[in-house]
């Protein structure tokens, strides 16, 4: 009896000793450095495992012994928390690391940028153009791209709020289109909660419209709160607002380049040398700056502006000083230096 317990004894230390060995390896293992010399980027598509993940980078050549990061994933329970994305890997990167990086879903961001004065029309050209969007709006028209949104019957111009937005690989245009729409509605309504008082705006949409005017009138911050004072005080004295970016946005493509004086007396439902008041929709994506100057213009005396050439506007009160500051700047508007928007 003794013998046998003392054989016992002897068999429990040895595999005490070969445990111990081996997880004394495997934490070893788990904290040598990967073969990769330069970052390298890991693609985690949707469903895989951490097997295959394993398995893949040790075809790779930058992983040995994918079984033992499976097994150790498998020991501790944390294969369901594997997040698909795109994982840049750099040299130093230990495998206990990248398990930690896939769990915490800390994988490459790119950034898409809605440009403030930009349209619908271009604001999808620029969305087909991202190579690391899913593209499912193609072929779908306006009012499809809106219904599946959620936003089913409104027009979408002006509703996408124009800013930078960080997306993981593989996230749809769709999904984009949703998070700017919602920033958009949840920017203006917050403004619209603390507009100035008496403006001449039925709702937060015509703000909005205003402000899609105000964006494509003036790329200079200084000036949209002045741009936006002229054009309400003109609604306030009952005179058309006459602003050339609500005629170009009219003619639609029959646009090319010029306005000409016929173009400011064809009707259309944008042009506002025919129409009173505010077009019937916005023309442009804005941004925050424009939605708060249409909703705090600043209260001067400006009824009137005309581009100076040096990307800001001359600024005037009465007819008279407004038609000599358009003989004044387009003698210069002749020069090669004029410009009639500022620098980007």
């Amino acid at each position: 009896m003794r013998k046998i317990v003392i054989s016992f004894v002897i068999v429990l230390l040895l595999c005490t000793a070969v445990l111990f060995g081996s997880w004394r390896a495997l934490q070893s293992y788990l904290d040598t450095p990967l073969a990769i010399s330069a970052p390298q980027v890991a693609l985690v598509e949707q469903g895989s495992s951490f097997r295959r993940v394993a398995n893949q980078l040790a075809h790779e050549g930058y992983l040995t012994k994918p079984d033992w990061l499976s097994f150790y994933v498998r020991i501790r329970k944390i294969g369901h928390l594997l997040k698909a994305g795109e994982y840049q890997l750099d040299p130093g990167t230990t495998p206990r690391q990248l398990i930690k990086q896939l769990i915490e879903g800390k994988s490459i961001t790119y950034n898409f940028t809605i440009i403030e004065g930009s349209t619908f029309r271009q604001l999808k050209d620029a969305l087909a153009q991202s190579a690391h969007l899913s593209h499912q709006i193609a072929g779908l028209s306006d009012d499809e791209v809106m219904q599946k949104i959620g936003l089913k019957g409104k027009f979408p111009e002006g509703m996408f709020l124009a800013d930078t937005y960080q997306f993981q690989r593989g996230m749809s245009d769709l999904d984009l289109l949703r998070r700017a729409a919602k920033l958009l509605q949840s920017e203006l309504e917050s403004a619209w909660q603390g507009k100035a008082e008496a403006l001449p705006y039925k709702n937060s949409y015509e703000a909005l419209i205003m402000a899609s005017i105000v964006e494509k009138e003036t790329g200079l911050s200084s000036e949209r709160p002045l741009i936006a004072g002229v054009f309400v005080r003109r609604m306030d004295k009952g005179m058309r607002l006459q602003t050339d970016p609500t005629v170009i946005y009219g003619m639609g493509e029959s646009y090319k380049g010029n306005i000409r004086r016929s173009d400011l007396r064809r009707p259309t439902p944008y042009n506002t040398y025919t129409i009173n008041g505010l077009p019937p929709t916005p023309i442009a994506m804005v941004g925050r700056e424009a939605i708060n100057a249409a909703l705090h213009p600043e209260d001067k005396k400006w009824l009137y502006f005309v581009a100076k050439g040096d990307g800001s506007h001359k600024f005037s009160a009465t007819l008279v000083q407004h038609n000599k500051a358009v003989r004044e700047y387009q003698m210069r508007k002749r020069r090669s230096d004029y410009r009639s928007a500022p620098d980007q």
